[in-house]
């Protein structure tokens, strides 16, 4: 069954259709503040879909809205759970992967540490991430002897739970994440939003690029699976030669044994 959707039928919530929205200044822009329901300077270059690895055998890695102002860096990923569980997401140790890998990017650049920008890594989640029924887990750390003290170190991890259907949280926050839940808008942003989306189903050169990244995925999938036959195919040629050997030795054994009986 083709898991793929097809471009017409992207949303919001798609990491695709996501990125390409995300690529207005202004918009994202909004969409930060309205996530973390405070003030965002002026963005600089927004990358989608921003890939670095450290080596040339390293695992790469691959977030899809990184961009920062004058004092932060943001990255901000949309989560679909898809056919995954919670605990094969490992959400937790990707988003520390995440901002060890944005910190390292900035020192590889012959920064010093003491200039590491302040960094928040946001996960817009269409799910519970931690089943505790908030609609928003923010983590910084704190020493366990005493929780009023705070490590200021500037890295800040948020994640956001677009199944909450409670009151106490912000209406701008509640219309987004509600419009990334049922792809209904409600209020300014997400009508924006989703005036955005309908324009970016337009343009063919981005119908391409997904086109074009589904086969690339195919393919990869395919070449997993032929390498999988080749390995099954290997591995029952050994049992094959083992079995053999194993035969072998036995008529041995046996011929041994009928001569030491004569």
């Amino acid at each position: 069954m083709n898991q793929f959707k097809s471009y017409e039928e992207l949303e919001f919530r798609d990491d695709f259709m996501f990125g390409k929205v995300m690529q207005n200044k202004e918009l994202c822009h909004d969409v930060l503040e309205c996530l973390l329901q405070r003030p965002v300077g002026v963005l600089q270059d927004i990358v989608p879909q921003w890939e670095f690895r450290y080596t040339s055998d390293g695992k790469p890695i691959r977030l899809d809205i990184y961009t920062r102002d004058k004092e932060n860096i943001y990255d901000a990923e949309m989560q679909n759970k898809g056919h995954k569980s919670i605990e094969e997401l490992a959400i937790p140790r990707r988003s520390r992967f995440y901002q060890s890998s944005i910190d390292m990017d900035h020192m590889g650049r012959g920064n010093h540490y003491k200039t590491l920008p302040d960094s928040t890594v946001l996960f817009i989640c269409t799910f519970d991430p931690f089943g505790k029924g908030l609609f928003r887990y923010t983590f910084k750390a704190r020493c366990d002897e005493d929780n009023n003290v705070i490590l200021y170190d500037g890295a800040i991890r948020i994640f956001y739970n677009c199944k909450y259907k409670g009151g106490d949280i912000p209406q701008d926050l509640r219309d987004l994440l509600d419009y990334v839940e049922t792809g209904e808008s409600n209020g300014d942003l997400t009508r924006r939003i989703d005036e955005a989306v309908h324009e970016a189903r337009m343009k063919e050169e981005w119908r391409s690029a997904y086109m074009k990244e589904i086969a690339i995925i195919m393919d990869a999938k395919e070449e997993g699976r032929e390498e999988g036959r080749e390995e099954e195919r290997g591995n029952t040629e050994r049992e094959r030669q083992r079995a053999d050997k194993a035969e072998a030795r036995v008529k041995e054994l046996e011929t041994l044994l009928a001569k030491a009986s004569q």
